[in-house]
């Protein structure tokens, strides 16, 4: 432990929770920024690369395995999976930095005011920060006291849903979202087929007005009302690639709809059934000793 380290106000305990598949080139960048916490929890999807190695490495990491249902379900589960009264959740594509160590550290050392904060995320395409295009205002709820919040049941595009306010906090989070296109471009398909089978599931239809209307607007908003093309190059084609995502989930849900009515249903993505991963009460807070 570093000399400033050591200064830092004492605290309550905090579980750190990272969900992950395939990500060796980021988890041990990602375990290394949360090594301050009292505990890392890495629940891995079956990566099929060196993430489970990696994680394993760390004496802090305990690494547990799961089938991939979603963001929320798998983050619900994770946080079910912690020790301590309060949990950190970061994506292995993300950075805590020294000075949100600091910050959270100081709060929760401080007594905290509400059992739930957000988070601002410092977005990156292939090392370059996002400043404009609406990304520069992405945030999200991340700390928060067991059972203060749960995501709901969406397989993709899910927010925290808090029991009171969740303030932001000063400092970012870092995101590394784009490294290369052969790195997001799968993502960006993945992404857009679970969320036409969100749509499916709750009956949404697709038409002209979504599968040409709403890709472009999409384009249009951020690169133009929000500012985009101030980034540049790299502004033109992370808001292209955001528009080509919205365009893909439209039209696979148009395809789907398309085919329905031909006798030829879709074969959707696994949806997490499990009501213990969605019901807000079924974990009571844990004690700050931990579990045992």
């Amino acid at each position: 432990m570093s000399e400033g380290a050591a200064r830092l106000p004492s605290r309550p305990r905090i579980s750190a929770v990272i969900t992950t598949f395939n990500e060796e080139r980021n988890i041990a960048d990602c375990i290394e920024s949360l090594l301050w916490c009292d505990e890392v929890v890495v629940v891995d999807s079956f990566s099929t690369d060196r993430t489970p190695e990696i994680a394993r490495a760390y004496e802090k990491v305990r690494l547990l395995q799961r089938p991939y249902m979603g963001s929320a379900s798998q983050k619900n589960w994770s946080m079910d999976q912690t020790q301590y009264e309060w949990i950190l959740i970061f994506d292995a594509d993300e950075r805590c930095t020294p000075e949100l160590q600091t910050e959270i550290t100081a709060l929760l050392a401080a007594g905290p005011e509400t059992e739930a904060y957000t988070i601002k995320r410092r977005v990156y395409f292939m090392d370059r920060v996002i400043r404009f295009s609406g990304w520069q205002h992405d945030r999200v709820v991340r700390l928060l006291r067991r059972g203060a919040g749960r995501y709901p049941n969406k397989r993709v595009h899910a927010d925290m849903q808090t029991k009171g306010p969740a303030p932001v906090l000063a400092s970012p989070m870092l995101h590394y979202m784009i490294d290369s296109f052969q790195q997001y471009l799968p993502r960006i398909v993945t992404y857009g087929y679970w969320g036409a089978a969100q749509g499916w599931k709750t009956g949404h239809k697709s038409g002209l007005t979504e599968v040409f209307g709403r890709p472009v607007w999409r384009f249009l908003r951020m690169y133009v009302l929000q500012f985009g093309f101030l980034d540049g190059m790299a502004g033109l084609v992370f808001c292209m690639l955001q528009a080509f995502g919205t365009y893909l989930k439209w039209a696979v849900l148009w395809e789907w709809r398309a085919n329905a009515a031909r006798g030829r249903m879709p074969n959707l993505p696994a949806f997490d059934e499990d009501q213990s991963v969605w019901h807000w009460d079924e974990h009571e807070p844990g004690a700050e000793e931990g579990r045992g």
